[in-house]
């Protein structure tokens, strides 16, 4: 088995690539659950609709996020009725939000929906969401504390960050099959997703961190940070406002405790030293994934170095 921790758009590209180059039937994706908010009273999950659009074939991929060919006329009529619109929800991806609330009241775990939900979408990877319980990520910015959505999306990412928390994250526990999933693969990956806002809700569930350094597969992290640039908002701002380096270095820093691989691109090669006193070795390759071709290849060679 494949393990791969994910959210958002690089993770979703990341995980495209790899399905066309490994046995989808064999590979696990643990997704960020910190980002789910409510929107007009239906459950949102960001960072699994992502990875399911994108996994499905549907993904905007101009976007990286919401359904290829979606209308917004939904969203027009609530702006009739006064009511907030900064939450793009189209209209097909309403129907998403509409049966995953559905279901929900109806008694399913959150699990339990993802599951149904992939099988609707014909996804083969087994999807697992982090945890059933709420963990919403908390910005303070200079503006005040905003739900992640809040300071991504209505707010652009302009407040600084002055700190991050996972609010009620001692009190939740991993879903079912995330410790399992780690423990018992081949190979763990990281996938070029922010290490603050997708990876580290992830990692801060109780037993996960712990997992991940004590699983005998070999662990490789995959930068999403190429020449001090990230692939999206806001893993830099979420990066630097706490003040750590916003390079493919600083991520290697924030997961030194449990890696054993450094994946970074050509551009940041003269890092690879740097990194390696970090005592974590280094796959220097092309790590931009801009088309189908580059994720692939970049999910073999992550593999490939992994299991060699």
């Amino acid at each position: 088995m494949i393990t791969v921790l994910s959210g958002g758009i690089g993770g979703s590209r990341f995980l495209q690539g790899l399905a066309r180059v490994a046995d989808p039937h064999e590979i696990t994706v643990i997704v960020n659950t910190g980002d789910d908010t409510d929107f007009y009273g239906l459950r949102v999950c960001p960072d699994l609709d992502i990875v399911t659009y994108a996994l499905a074939g549907l993904v905007d991929e101009e976007k990286g996020w919401g359904v290829r060919g979606d209308t917004f006329h939904f969203l027009e009529a609530m702006a009739r009725f006064g009511r907030e619109t900064w939450f793009n929800l189209g209209d097909r991806d309403l129907a998403t939000h509409l049966q995953r609330t559905l279901l929900l009241r109806q008694g399913l775990s959150l699990s339990e929906v993802v599951a149904t939900m992939a099988r609707a979408f014909g996804i083969e990877l087994r999807l697992l969401p982090m945890s059933d319980d709420p963990v919403p990520t908390k910005v303070t910015t200079e503006a005040g504390v905003l739900g992640f959505q809040e300071y991504l999306v209505k707010r652009g990412a302009r407040d600084r960050v002055l700190a991050v928390e996972y609010a009620g994250v001692e009190a939740a526990a991993p879903a079912p099959g995330v410790i399992e999933a780690i423990l018992d693969a081949r190979a763990v990956i990281v996938a070029p997703s922010n290490p603050i806002g997708s990876i580290g809700p992830i990692l801060a569930l109780p037993g996960v961190r712990q997992a991940v350094r004590r699983t005998r597969a070999r662990v490789a992290a995959v930068s999403p940070v190429v020449e001090g640039r990230a692939f999206q908002p806001p893993t830099a701002e979420m990066m630097d406002g706490l003040g750590l380096e916003v390079s493919a270095y600083g991520v290697a820093r924030l997961y030194k405790d449990f890696i054993d691989l450094m994946v970074i691109d050509r551009a940041d090669a003269h890092l690879e030293a740097k990194i390696r006193e970090l005592g974590v070795d280094v796959l220097v390759t092309g790590a931009v994934m801009s088309g189908p071709e580059e994720r692939a290849a970049l999910a073999r060679e992550t593999l490939g170095a992994l299991l060699c």
